[in-house]
């Protein structure tokens, strides 16, 4: 089914800059302390106040705190020149630390590539401000699949099916998503090519077909049927075919991630009554409770892109809030009030969910060794289920 024909043009150049996911393994491990560390104080000078409001965003979301000159650590200005142009200098040591040209594109493009050109050189990651999160939005009728950039900017509609839709998930370095849909009065697995608009069904099973997550390699799917009863863990081809069930419990599982090299995979499950996060080999065998220090009501993994962390949501007193605990367990963190976080590409930039009240939910994003929050604020409606291209 082709919704969309015309989806290459709103998306070629943008989401063509999608890495492959190993190249996010590249990146500085973060720190994680129940305390934030100390922001980055970069000053910004001479840019256009629309060049500035960006290039503040994102570089709030990876840990720097934009401040007046005399008090910056590193300054980062604009350079007179027939395109745009930045340079980053040492406000300590007074050395140059770059000076480069982004010519083609519009602003917002300049802007976001010298951001992230600033996070690469001063080791706050790199390859953030430019990828795509995918998202729910309520609509009229249901809900609808919506991409934008990722903060918030340009958002786009993929889905018009006049029912409700869950769980999007990229396929790493492809344009496609994978999602829940009841399009068909039932709750179906579809993957959707951005890049062409075709979308085919991978999973339509009686019961609940739900939760699909890409493998790192695209290959395989994870996802949640309740094909055999209960609802259970099962991997299959990425199109759907050769499903191989991998939990038998009578208690539901759901939200399935995998770990970047694509052994391992962690889900929510409550087979020993409260819900906990679980791993389990991605070719089968006996699943493991993952230790997160005994805080309980665990849900909503997310498997950082750099394999050392997994952020998950607490529930408790009827708030919710985000943690993260080393992928091989121990004590966990919470960070603050939030849910269903994504990691972004960095390995220390969280895309999470927050409630407005009234049943309005924003989306904002969270940096995990400062802990500050930037919002959304060009997306309205109520957003919820982000997922964070790879």
């Amino acid at each position: 089914m082709k919704l969309f024909p015309y989806i290459p043009s709103l998306f070629a150049a943008a989401l063509g800059v999608l890495a492959p996911w190993a190249l996010a393994q590249q990146v500085p491990a973060i720190v994680v302390q129940q305390s934030a560390n100390r922001a980055t104080p970069i000053a910004l000078t001479g840019f256009a106040p629309e060049v500035r409001r960006i290039l503040e965003f994102d570089l709030t979301v990876v840990g720097f705190e934009v401040v007046a000159g005399d008090k910056a650590q590193y300054i980062a200005s604009s350079v007179p020149s027939a395109e745009f142009a930045g340079a980053l200098r040492d406000g300590v040591s007074n050395q140059d630390l770059f000076r480069r040209q982004y010519p083609g594109g519009g602003f917002r493009s300049q802007a976001h590539a010298l951001a992230d050109d600033i996070a690469k050189a001063l080791n706050h990651g790199s390859g953030l401000s430019r990828k795509k999160i995918a998202f729910k939005k309520k609509v009229a009728k249901g809900s609808e699949i919506f991409v934008a950039d990722f903060d918030g900017a340009n958002s786009v509609q993929m889905t018009s099916d006049g029912s409700d839709v869950a769980a999007p998930a990229w396929a790493p370095g492809q344009l496609t998503l994978y999602y829940t849909s009841y399009r068909l009065n039932n709750p179906d697995v579809f993957s959707h090519n951005l890049a062409t608009g075709n979308r085919v069904t991978v999973a339509r099973y009686t019961g609940s077909n739900i939760s699909p997550a890409p493998s790192p390699d695209g290959s395989h799917v994870a996802m949640v049927l309740s094909k055999s009863g209960s609802p259970d863990l099962w991997v299959t081809a990425a199109d759907g075919s050769n499903p191989r069930q991998l939990t038998r419990s009578k208690e539901d599982e759901s939200s399935p991630c995998w770990s970047p090299d694509g052994r391992r995979i962690c889900f929510t499950s409550r087979m020993e009554g409260r819900p906990a996060l679980y791993t389990i080999s991605s070719t089968g065998g006996t699943p493991q409770r993952l230790d997160i220090g005994g805080i309980t009501g665990a849900t909503e993994p997310d498997w950082s892109p750099d394999g050392k962390w997994i952020s998950f949501t607490r529930s408790s007193g009827g708030t919710f809030q985000i943690c993260v605990v080393a992928a091989a367990g121990g004590e966990a963190k919470t960070l603050r009030e939030g849910e269903d976080a994504s990691w972004g590409p960095n390995s220390r930039t969280l895309v999470f969910v927050r409630r407005l009240g009234g049943g309005q939910r924003t989306l904002s994003l969270l940096d995990v060794p400062t802990g500050r929050v930037k919002d959304w604020i060009s997306v309205s409606g109520s957003c919820s289920q982000p997922s964070w291209a790879r």
